[in-house]
């Protein structure tokens, strides 16, 4: 059995944790389930642990902030290797993952186990909000140097249109491998979305964490166009995160209503045209509210893949996304499982007709359906341990890797 070690800047219980946390977690599951050693390092939120182990006999080890997670993992690599400090048991790992969320952890440095870059999506849209000096540095980083520093690495990410992305840096296509998304299963007690399920009034629904780059500002301008041929229209903006105040101050701007409510609570009666801001919600909720939505919005500008497309399809419910998110080109299929639009005006378009068609609606909702009914965190986890099987091996991979739970 193989020592694996994971890097990631993040994890789910980080506050701006997200879907790539979700994922690199599930293969660690996976991995650790399959009888591996398996250490998740990654930085430490307020309030959260220096080391933890989970359920499934991940080792869970934290330290740094938002910059310094980087130095100190390559740091606590180097002490590894001598047997000290938070990653002294397990000394030399076999295989490392290195998570490049914008920028990678450059574990090449400070290791010699062969490493694999995990990249969801390349950054370039989204590295101006953070400032002028940052942006140019970060972008600097993520097209030109990572992929010199890891010129003989393989590679892997959960989307084709991502696996181009990453060629046009450079990257050698025979060393790109695409393992994709998993899907968890419905909560207990959930029924999957249906005639039954869905709310009184037509709802639209944004599942997304609320930061800028994701862009649910195109949401409520969708929602605000609508709104005077649709009375009693609704948004659910589903997720948290710093920008949600920006957001609220831009629907008081285009004249929504956008009363703020408990996770899980009643709403209560909303003028025609309402968003109702749901914050952060546990499962059960999130589903109950995607169960009752007629059409799933994903305004985002980029994506690796994007879980909310295939969560929201778990329910018959179809998705309208950017064809420049990258990612949504592979989770969505246009035309048939959702649509693919090219702005807010577009959206806004596809989104009428979607409410306008109940035909059309269901149709591609039950394709949609259908389509997340093949993805699973196991057959995932499988996936990722091919592709670091073939590399402890001195071997690469590319394409699209198809791997069976228990395999």
């Amino acid at each position: 059995m193989a020592r694996i070690l994971l890097l990631c800047w993040r994890d789910s219980t980080h506050p701006q944790g997200g879907g790539s946390e979700r994922y690199l977690e599930h293969v660690a599951d996976g991995l650790a389930a399959a009888g591996h050693t398996v250490v998740y390092r990654t930085s430490r939120s307020r309030g959260a642990a220096r080391s933890a182990t989970t359920s499934g006999g991940v080792r869970v080890s934290r330290a740094g902030g938002r910059f310094t997670v980087y130095p100190r993992a390559l740091l606590a690599i180097l002490s590894g290797r001598l047997g000290l400090g938070p990653l002294g048991p397990l000394r030399r790992p076999d295989v490392v993952v290195d998570t490049q969320n914008g920028v990678p952890f450059f574990s090449r440095l400070a290791t010699t186990a062969p490493v694999v870059v995990l990249v969801h999506h390349i950054h370039r849209e989204q590295w101006p909000v953070a400032g002028w000096l940052v942006a140019r540095i970060g972008w600097w980083v993520e097209s030109w140097l990572a992929p010199r520093v890891h010129a003989r690495s393989q590679y892997v990410t959960v989307s084709l249109p991502s696996a181009e992305e990453l060629a046009t840096l450079g990257v050698a296509p025979d060393r790109i491998a695409v393992v994709r998304n998993g899907l968890d299963p419905l909560p207990a007690g959930i029924a999957p979305g249906g005639p039954d399920t869905r709310a009184d009034g037509p709802h639209l629904v944004v599942l997304s964490r609320l930061v800028p780059h994701k862009h649910v500002e195109d949401a409520l301008d969708v929602l605000a166009t609508l709104r005077a041929s649709r009375p009693g229209l609704v948004l659910d903006v589903i997720g948290s995160g710093w920008w949600a105040d920006r957001l609220r101050e831009y629907a008081a701007e285009r004249g929504l209503t956008a009363p703020v409510v408990a996770p899980g609570a009643d709403a209560g009666p909303l003028d025609p045209g309402g968003v109702v801001f749901h914050g952060h919600v546990d499962e059960a909720t999130k589903h109950r509210l995607l169960a009752g939505a007629a059409v799933h919005l994903m305004p985002s500008r980029k994506e690796g893949w994007g879980l909310a497309v295939s969560e929201a399809a778990q329910h018959g419910v179809p998705t309208v996304g950017y064809h420049h998110a990258a990612g949504l080109r592979d989770s969505i299929d246009d035309g048939e499982t959702g649509l693919l639009v090219d702005d807010v005006a577009a959206m806004t378009l596809a989104a009428d007709r979607l409410l306008s068609d109940p035909d059309l609606r269901e149709r591609m909702g039950e394709a949609a359906r259908r389509k997340a009914a093949g993805m699973s965190w196991p057959a995932t986890g499988a996936a990722m341990a091919e592709v670091l099987s073939a590399v402890t091996e001195g071997r690469r991979v590319s394409g699209v890797i198809h791997a069976r739970a228990g395999r």
